[in-house]
Formats: structure tokens, C-alpha cells, sequence
């Protein structure tokens, strides 16, 4: 009886040590993977490490899209506080353009006073209605942000004000 008592706990405790090792090495793979927003004050501010997958959103600066002559294509994000420089390789979607709010995925390449972010993906959005709560909220601080309920826009948060 008390050989099965021991062999029983041995099993639960050899379970929950698989079952913790299963867990730990499944985060340790996503935690790569997993983009956490930003946004351009965040970047500037320090808050985000370099060569860590990330999303940050904001307005493209309006005169700032250069197009380089090895494809790529470099322009500033703004959340109106603060910008960051931003080098995309790719086709860009066809509602990018100046002013145009953006989100944009990838990682840090360079930090401190001037940050550059390198961008695998960018979305492009066609009006301030899907922009992720973070950059309306960033705008609406900044005085930027304008929805015009008249015309069937609905602000970000789907609550009307």
C-alpha cells in the first residue's frame, strides 16, 4: 500500500516537472515571436531594446519618404511628440503615403538620440477607425486626433463623444 502510495506521487511529481519544462520552453519560443506595441515616444524614450520584435504606430511626416536606390524605401513615423527614422525593403501597401497612419512591425536597429527602426511588415490604415488605442490616445494628447461623427466616422474606441 504504501509502495503504490510512493509510486503515485512520483508519477504527479514527474508529470508536473514535464509539464513545466513543456511550458517553459514554449514561452522561451514565442517570447521571440510576440510584438508588443510602441509607440514613437516610447522608442525615444528608451523603452524599447534593441533587436527586440516590436509594433509601433504612427503618422508618416509629411516631405520625409525617400526612396533609395537599392529598393528600400526610408521615412520618418511620428506620434506628434517624438519621431523615429524607418527603412522598409518592399513593396509598400498602396494606401501608404504622407500623413497617412501607419503601423509598422520590426526591430530596432539603432537607439539614443536618433533611432531607426527596421521594418519586416507595413500596414497601412485607411482611416483613424482600426488605428491600435495607443496611437489615438497619443494623438488625442497631442490635440492632433479629429473624428467627424457628421460624415459616419466613429472614433477609435467605438464610443461616441
Amino acid at each position: 500500500m504504501r509502495f503504490r502510495k510512493r509510486q503515485r506521487l512520483v508519477l504527479i511529481g514527474l508529470a508536473l516537472l514535464l509539464l513545466g519544462g513543456a511550458t517553459a520552453l514554449t514561452l522561451t519560443a514565442l517570447g521571440d515571436k510576440i510584438a508588443f506595441f510602441v509607440t514613437p515616444t516610447q522608442i525615444v524614450g528608451g523603452e524599447v531594446a534593441v533587436d527586440r520584435n516590436f509594433r509601433v504606430g504612427g503618422l508618416v511626416v509629411d516631405g520625409s519618404i525617400r526612396r533609395e536606390s537599392d529598393g528600400s524605401v526610408a521615412f520618418r513615423l511620428t506620434d506628434t511628440a517624438n519621431e523615429i527614422e524607418v527603412h522598409y525593403q518592399g513593396i509598400l501597401p498602396d494606401l501608404f503615403r504622407e500623413g497617412q497612419g501607419i503601423v509598422a512591425q520590426g526591430t530596432l536597429v539603432s537607439a539614443g538620440a536618433e533611432p531607426v527602426l527596421s521594418a519586416s511588415e507595413i500596414l497601412a490604415k485607411h482611416d483613424e477607425n482600426y488605428m491600435p488605442r495607443e496611437v489615438t490616445d497619443a494623438l488625442k494628447e497631442a490635440g492632433y486626433w479629429q473624428h467627424n461623427e457628421a460624415a459616419g466616422d466613429a472614433p477609435a474606441d467605438g464610443v461616441s463623444q
